[in-house]
């Protein structure tokens, strides 16, 4: 595969790490990161679960899908150090992968819609294609390794809850889907990382997202001789003769 090229590699990097932005913006709405069972005695009475999202607050009867309490004031008052966490992990993190997804289609379209060829004179205004899939998968990189962190932590989070009070508490839905996310960012970085590699032949400064200057276009057109070096040329082929006296 050739960095001229809009390759099947770049396209499903690019798929795929939509699909894990979607998973992200699931795992960030959804009321499902962590449960609470409260159990009673009462035979006339139905035990309760809380659910325990980034921002909102459930608590349903067993059998139902209503919500008997619902709390939207939730995310100023989360008192779980792992949820607070997540409540800035997991935005800039979509923040992050939004930014590299952009940077990747640019690099695409680029490499579609640009001619081989650029003009010499708007050398400085150029996008590199390579080079803008080399920062989109650092950046999904990055976003990957924010996301993955606090996610995992909730799990170990859990533990420390139900040794510190009852073990009432397990963790839900979201941790896998925001898991599952951070995976498929993995997946994408690697794919364009992969894609960067092959890219390595041009003569172009291809780690760059932007050419640096005007003279490295000499792998597009040949330089001119200047008025001075065919001046110089003609000096020296002309023989010099001397008059014995």
């Amino acid at each position: 595969m050739g960095c001229r090229d809009v390759h099947a590699a770049t396209v499903l990097a690019f798929l795929s790490g939509t699909a894990s932005v979607a998973g992200l913006l699931a795992a960030v709405l959804l009321p499902n990161w962590r449960q609470m069972r409260l159990y009673t005695f009462n035979k006339n009475e139905r035990n309760v679960t809380v659910y325990t999202g980034l921002w909102i607050k459930c608590a349903r009867f067993d059998g139902s899908r209503d919500c008997v309490i619902y709390d939207p004031q939730w995310y100023t008052a989360v008192d779980q150090l792992d949820l607070r966490v997540l409540q800035f992990a997991l935005p800039l993190s979509m923040l992050t992968a939004v930014s590299a997804l952009f940077l990747c289609l640019i690099g695409m379209c680029n490499t579609a819609f640009v001619s081989t060829v650029p003009n010499i004179k708007l050398a400085k205004c150029l996008v590199n294609s390579a080079g803008c899939h080399l920062v989109a998968g650092l950046l999904f990189l990055l976003a990957c390794a924010i996301c993955l962190t606090p996610s995992i932590w909730v799990i170990f989070y859990n533990n420390y809850l139900n040794r510190k009070y009852e073990p009432v508490f397990s963790f839900d839905i979201s941790v896998f889907i925001a898991i599952a996310s951070a995976g498929g960012l993995f997946f994408t970085s690697v794919l364009l990382f992969l894609w960067y590699c092959a890219c390595k032949s041009l003569p172009s400064p291809f780690w760059q997202p932007l050419y640096s200057h005007a003279p490295s276009m000499h792998s597009y057109a040949s330089q001119p001789y200047s008025a001075r070096s065919r001046l110089s040329a003609i000096e020296i082929d002309i023989p010099v003769v001397s008059h014995a006296s």
